[in-house]
């Protein structure tokens, strides 16, 4: 599988956009949008995938799930850990359990 870089690029490309444009509708935080130079070091893998709440802005802006981004960047989304969390031990290794037997 590609890593969450190349997925990134790929996409930007497919769709016509430019690191700046992309970069530039990705707010941060704080309310201020990444670099340009930043979105290239995610797509050449040399920083670690964003927060979720950067990723959820990619997945927007470049037509994916935010749950598939989430997934290909090693994490699962805070919604889902939640609900595992607050489910209890039983109930989310039955979950797990099923999931990995759908999967095969």
């Amino acid at each position: 599988m590609k890593t969450f870089g190349k997925i990134i690029s790929d996409r930007r490309k497919e769709l016509g956009l430019s690191q700046k444009d992309v970069a530039a509708r990705i707010k941060k935080e704080d309310g201020r949008a990444i670099s340009a130079q930043y979105l290239n070091d995610i797509e050449h893998d040399r920083r670690n995938p964003p927060s979720e709440v950067l990723i959820e802005q990619l997945a927007h802006e470049l037509n994916f799930e935010k749950d598939f981004l989430c997934i290909v960047a090693g994490t699962v989304p805070h919604d889902i850990q939640d609900l595992l969390m607050n489910a209890g031990q039983q109930k989310a290794e039955q979950v797990v359990r099923v999931f990995r037997r759908k999967m095969k």
